[in-house]
């Protein structure tokens, strides 16, 4: 439960001066690796999937539901960007307001993720890269699929070669890198645009058929456009990248949350605008449930419509790459850097100013998995990793508001320094409390007994209602804390008895009214009592505020919860394998490395003070 103290300029001095990432980002840069990282060539395909399967027509409603659930965690995100911008992303505030070992499980989850996103999207590019050299079978020799009988697996060289590409230019430098993939952004974005000009007219020239159909604007009905939410909200994941990068902009405070709401809204506006086109020239049923745009190009007479469209889905593809290689490295330096792991991956490039060791191994290690290994079947381990950041990210804002840490980790080797600003601290205290129970006396005699009046216990109903403040405060923090407890285990009984349909109705029932009555309760306890007046000075002041606390943060949890408990047994087995593996690796190597070992808790109030009259302090 130990946690490390909340970024400030003295802390981040200390800590990356032997490492430190150049600052080089603002908002275009910051949305175009958001908007990079969210559109994939997912988008291309769960057009067609999800409109015939779940939505129909309502397909656009669909997204919109699931940009505005993706909004509630890009809020809560936005906040803890702007007052911690520094490496680490939902694992550093984790680290902050939970505390170590839910961090650890954080930042392992998204290892997984990231890991295995980029392996699954540099999987994806082959086959769609193909179809330009005329089918699936016509790449040349040394980068085209192969099978490899004696060890039973379908080795994927371009795969592996686009991973280290990709490597090879994240090392070259921030600055770099994103203005490639501004580039291959901006093509890709281009392309969703033709794809809706060129639709929209052939939608008025043809009378929108799609919307004639006789089951209606939903003909799934509510629930099956609500699935389709679900379905489609994996399409907005992504934007979480550009928190990974907050500690190399160049002003955190007013860029990430730009950053981070530009893009999730560019993406929620394609997404809904190429879906009510494809929708509009093609009826849901008719839809080709693998190429839905290209195809409904041909079904109107524009067959080279195909090449199009496929070069978008590679352009998505690769900026995709970009955005999945470029966060892990970032996570594993600050992870090095809290002690968790080796130093060796806290190192940082002088030239580069990037973490080049880090990217390295995480490049060679997607490259060889992209080349061996066939991970699509393992692409839901990718959403358990960024659903888990993004629980543990609306529960650190409700913490940062109810109960922010009001102590800070100091190193032992400030003892004689901490002794000496507590005793300092406990004379000033005495000498406030005499004050106060001496004018006190004199208000009811008239007279001035100062020097004859001690802070001892002949007073001890004046010193209770002088400390009867700080009992209030601490009253109020054992309120909050409950409350949030209570707000997330109604949301794992409620969303786990919903999605446990084998269980009789009746008893599903009663375990959701348990869990939505705990919910409720510990929302209302939260309305009810006032926010800590902590969360003014935790951080860096003067950034995005996110609003509609503590509802907005619940729903963003209950809603994430729930997407999680429902992406299935076989997935949840192979994430607990690996995050029992990490819990081992923090047993034994983190728990005993970390930088927080040997540190000395004190109140954030007097840190400033103790650092300053430390003989280690220097002007």
């Amino acid at each position: 439960m130990r946690r490390k103290q909340v970024d400030s300029d003295r802390v981040r001095a200390e800590a990356t001066s032997h490492h430190q990432l150049a600052k080089e980002l603002s908002i275009p840069q910051l949305v175009a690796i958001g908007v990079g990282s969210t559109i994939g060539a997912g988008v291309y395909v769960l057009v067609g999937t999800v409109a015939r399967e779940h939505a129909g027509p309502a397909l656009t409603i669909s997204f919109l539901i699931a940009g505005i659930a993706a909004a509630l965690s890009a809020f809560c995100y936005a906040e803890l960007a702007s007052r911690c911008p520094s490496a680490g992303s939902a694992y550093h505030y984790s680290y902050i307001c939970v505390g170590e070992g839910v961090a650890w499980l954080i930042g392992w989850a998204l290892i997984l993720e990231y890991t295995i996103g980029g392996s699954a999207v540099a999987r994806g590019i082959s086959p769609n890269l193909a179809l330009f050299f005329g089918g699936p079978d016509s790449l040349p020799p040394f980068l085209a699929r192969a099978y490899i009988p004696w060890l039973d697996i379908v080795v994927d060289p371009l795969a592996a070669f686009l991973v280290l590409i990709v490597t090879a230019l994240l090392c070259v430098g921030i600055k770099e890198s994103s203005f490639v993939q501004a580039i291959v952004t901006t093509l890709n974005a281009c392309v969703m645009l033709f794809v809706i000009i060129a639709g929209g007219y052939i939608g008025f020239k043809t009378g929108w058929v799609g919307y004639t159909v006789a089951g209606g604007y939903f003909p799934y009905g509510v629930n099956g456009m609500l699935a389709g939410s679900a379905t489609v909200f994996f399409a907005y994941i992504g934007f979480d990248s550009v928190a990974s990068t907050a500690e190399e902009v160049k002003n955190p405070q007013r860029d990430l949350p730009w950053g981070i709401g530009t893009a999730l809204s560019i993406c929620c506006s394609l997404y809904m605008m190429v879906s009510i086109v494809i929708c509009g020239i093609v009826p849901y049923f008719a839809m080709d449930p693998d190429t839905p745009i290209s195809s409904a190009f041909s079904r109107h007479g524009m067959q080279w419509a195909m090449y199009i469209v496929t070069t978008g889905a590679v352009l998505a593809l690769c900026s995709t790459l970009m955005g999945s290689l470029l966060p892990q490295p970032r996570i594993l330096m600050a992870m090095a850097r809290d002690g968790l792991l080796p130093h060796f991956f806290s190192d940082v490039n002088k030239r580069t100013q990037v973490p080049v060791k880090s990217t390295i191994l995480t490049g060679i290690c997607a490259a060889v998995l992209a080349f061996f290994m066939d991970v699509s079947q393992l692409a839901g381990m990718v959403s358990v990793g960024t659903l888990l950041a993004f629980t543990i990210v609306a529960v650190s804002i409700l913490i940062l508001r109810y109960v922010p840490p009001e102590e800070v980790p100091m190193p032992s080797s400030f003892r004689e320094s901490i002794d000496t600003v507590s005793f300092r601290n406990s004379q000033e205290n005495n000498n406030e409390k005499a004050k106060d129970i001496t004018g006190l006396e004199d208000h009811k005699s008239g007279t001035s007994r100062a020097k004859d009046v001690e802070v001892s216990s002949d007073y001890p109903l004046i010193v209770k209602e002088i400390d009867q403040d700080k009992l209030n405060k601490q009253t109020r923090r054992k309120r909050a804390a409950l409350s949030i407890a209570s707000v997330c285990v109604g949301v794992v009984i409620l969303t786990s008895s919903a999605s446990a349909t084998f269980l009789p109705v009746s008893v599903r029932y009663s375990a959701c009214s348990v869990g939505g009555l705990l919910l409720l309760l510990g929302l209302s306890v939260l309305s009810w009592i006032d926010q800590d007046d902590g969360r003014h000075s935790f951080g860096h002041s003067g950034g995005f505020i996110c609003p509609f606390v503590p509802l907005l943060p619940a729903m963003c949890i209950l809603i994430n919860a729930y997407l999680l408990i429902n992406l299935g047994a076989s997935t949840w087995f192979r994430v607990s394998i690996w995050l029992l593996t990490g819990v081992f690796v923090y047993i034994f190597y983190g728990r005993t490395h970390s930088s927080l070992t040997d540190v000395v808790y004190v109140p954030a109030a007097h840190a400033d003070e103790i650092y300053k009259t430390s003989a280690q302090y220097v002007v």
